[in-house]
């Protein structure tokens, strides 16, 4: 997976101008209107219709997130979504249909940060978007804190957003790593699915885990040995969550 090409001066007091995402979706109506609103928010935007266009896109210009619909003839949101995170650590927000819950489900299984259901509310996917954006930058370099995290078996690295494990090194995209890095800060202690969705999504909770649940899923498949049994992030039933504090 290629590295996010943030400098290392950027964090989240960066101004919004400096930010550009690229939606890919078959409806140029809707492009064009997600484009204008954003630019009236001093985030440009580009455009395409095809998931196979939003790859060469992203391969030519940096981006700091991807709206991406689900449903595009030939090359659909889900394999576009799986050929992105091949490559990019970037935050993806994914459309999907009205009462879709399957759809959104795998959509986050495979990588996606956050979802909307079309139809939408333009006020509502401008803040999903600055928020995401802002998270995606959160933690990086921040003057005099610690930038590595150690564990038995992980490293956390703040400034690069990378793990290490037995497997080698590489980047999770932003909703897993920052899921991760705030139950790391708070080893041992259990933490609430409210907890950990108001702080990592940054939204008040209304009592949908799915979010939730999939990104543990990803991130116990991506650094446990037996995913089955975590070592890291254990399950706390019937409240919530808990870094290992033997670890």
């Amino acid at each position: 997976m290629r590295k996010s090409r943030l400098t290392e001066g950027q964090n989240k007091e960066r101004s919004c101008a400096m930010n550009k995402i690229l939606i890919i979706d078959d409806d140029k109506e809707l492009c064009t209107l997600i484009k204008r609103s954003v630019q009236a928010e001093n985030i440009e935007a580009d455009f395409c219709n095809t998931g196979k266009e939003g790859l060469q896109k992203l391969r030519e210009q940096e981006y700091q997130l991807v709206v991406l619909d689900v449903m595009m003839p030939g090359m659909d949101g889900f394999e576009t979504l799986e050929e992105i995170r091949k490559e990019y650590s970037l935050p993806i927000l994914m459309f999907t249909s009205k009462n879709d819950s399957i759809s959104k489900v795998r959509g986050l299984r495979a990588g996606a940060d956050d979802y909307l259901t079309k139809p939408f509310d333009m006020d509502e996917l401008i803040a999903r978007i600055a928020s995401l954006i802002r998270r995606y930058t959160r933690f990086n370099q921040q003057a005099g804190a610690i930038q590595k995290l150690n564990f038995y078996g992980l490293q956390i690295d703040l400034e690069n957003r990378s793990v290490t494990t037995s497997n080698g090194t590489f980047e999770l995209p932003p909703k897993e790593f920052d899921l991760l890095l705030y139950c790391a800060k708070h080893q041992g202690k259990i933490l609430t699915k409210q907890q950990i969705y108001e702080e990592v999504w940054g939204e008040e909770y209304f009592y949908d885990d799915s979010n939730i649940m999939a990104i543990i899923s990803r991130l116990r498949k991506k650094l446990e040995v037996n995913p089955s049994s975590p070592k890291y992030i254990q399950t706390v039933k019937g409240i919530g969550y808990r870094f290992n504090k033997e670890v």
